[in-house]
């Protein structure tokens, strides 16, 4: 049994719907179907998901949310106009909103959890009923029919354990399953989704829930390349990836997978393959738990920006005992995660998302490292982009370090910090966000094309 997840762009409008049924029809171990909200259908055109956090907004700021309302529908309209869906399934739509707009207009958050929710909920109605108008056997499931129960986090669901073992009675039901992707349920019956990006968390909680032979993840490339397309020509194509390794990458910017889409696949070894809805007979990647040895110490190189990081200085802070600790409380205090920590004898920088210092974070955070841990200096750096060069070959390769930093030399670009897990999986950099490109495309050349050039 496999379980397909296809995104916003292979299921923007009525064509894609036909696409995505004939692959769905070409294999018949793909039995549950975990879908996205309709995405874009050209430049310029907005996400479903979008225009439904336009309809919260207009609702929650008590305006006009008519204009809004229809143009939430309108989408949902013309794929059922192209369809030859029946007209109840667009009447079931408009009364399901209304339903929700009434029921939570007065509790915004979970008004947005509901709305925002609504793109994948729909759409998985419609591609159940085109199955069913196509002679297949075929149901929508609910997520919470399912078993997908959550965390009542608006906005940030996390799986409850006790999904995974409910969710292993879906393998017992006949026909093609549809479920919408980006929710699940509390135990108080609330709609409650993921962080953006969460279809492909549903897909991966489903495919370990039912202990699934494969993952495969839809989207609008052939394969995962290593490198982000818009800055190379012709980039390297990875056709096999390690967990590891694409945790790495999807953290640093890879928007092919969800970073948090990986942890639920991960425990139960289940193999993900990224495939192209619009070329399905195109090998695809195949992320799993090991892949086969080559001889490229580098398989990925991404990017990030939006961190700052905090700088501290204070003689002899090697021998007091306690304050790492000490300091990454006060971050605790604040609910506030760090990403890297880096250090010297006698200096510390804790570098973390900047959206993370809003609503006077920033100020309190300072004001307890000046006040509690005496330290002599405290910076924030901002503007700061983290390059990661990622490959399991770095920890049998002599150099990998020289070459990286040698290339981002002969580029102008600054490197401010730099940091090496102990599994050497990874290595980071962190240089100005105005060079995040230039050093990315500088390491790409250094590792990539020089070698093709050599061989």
């Amino acid at each position: 049994m496999k379980v397909v997840k296809f995104g916003g762009s292979s299921l923007a409008d009525g064509g894609q719907f036909k696409k995505v049924t004939d692959i769905i029809l070409m294999d018949p171990e793909r039995k549950i179907i975990v879908v996205s909200a309709p995405g874009k259908r050209y430049d310029g055109d907005t996400k479903t998901t979008d225009l439904l956090i336009q309809l919260a907004d207009r609702v929650t700021e008590q305006g006009d949310e008519q204009d809004a309302f229809r143009a939430v529908m309108a989408r949902f309209e013309t794929i059922v106009t192209e369809l030859k869906l029946p007209a109840e399934v667009l009447t079931d739509i408009e009364e399901h909103l209304a339903r929700l707009i009434e029921t939570y207009r007065d509790d915004a958050e979970r008004l947005y959890d509901g709305l925002k929710a609504s793109g994948e909920n729909q759409n998985a109605k419609l591609m159940a009923a085109y199955l069913q108008q196509r002679g297949e056997k075929a149901s929508y499931v609910s997520p919470d029919e399912a078993g997908m129960y959550v965390t009542d986090d608006p906005g940030n669901a996390q799986i409850l354990p006790e999904s995974y073992e409910a969710m292993k009675t879906l393998r017992d039901r006949e026909g093609i399953l549809v479920i919408p992707g980006f929710f699940g349920y509390s135990k108080t019956g609330h709609i409650v989704t993921f962080p953006r990006g969460g279809s492909d968390i549903s897909g991966s909680i489903v495919a370990a829930g039912v202990e699934a032979s494969e993952y495969e993840n839809f989207t609008d490339v052939d394969s995962v390349y290593s490198v982000n397309p818009a800055l190379v020509e012709t980039p390297y194509e990875m056709k096999e990836v390690t967990y590891r390794e694409m945790r790495e990458l999807a953290y640093s910017g890879f928007s092919v997978f969800h970073d948090e889409a990986l942890l639920p696949v991960v425990k139960k070894r289940v193999p993900i393959v990224v495939k192209n809805t619009n070329h399905p007979q195109a090998e695809g990647t195949r992320i799993m738990a090991e892949r086969t040895p080559d001889d490229m110490p580098v398989l990925g190189i991404a990017s990030d920006k939006g961190f700052v990081s905090i700088n501290l200085t204070k003689y002899l802070m090697n021998r007091e005992v306690g304050f790492g600790r000490h300091l990454l409380e006060i971050f605790e205090a604040e609910e506030v995660s760090f990403e890297h920590t880096p250090s010297g004898i006698d200096n510390m920088s804790v570098i973390i998302r900047e959206h993370q210092l809003e609503n006077g974070k920033e100020e309190r955070i300072i004001q307890r490292i000046q006040s509690e841990l005496k330290v002599e200096d405290v910076q924030i750096e901002r503007n700061l982009a983290l390059v990661m060069v990622v490959g399991e070959g770095m920890a049998r390769t002599v150099g990998v370090a020289s070459k990286a930093a040698t290339a981002l030399a002969e580029a102008a670009v600054n490197i401010k910090m730099i940091n090496q897990g102990s599994s050497e999986t990874s290595m980071m950099f962190g240089v100005d966000a105005a060079k995040a490109d230039l050093a990315v495309q500088s390491l790409y050349y250094a590792f990539f094309e020089k070698q093709k050039t050599v061989q």
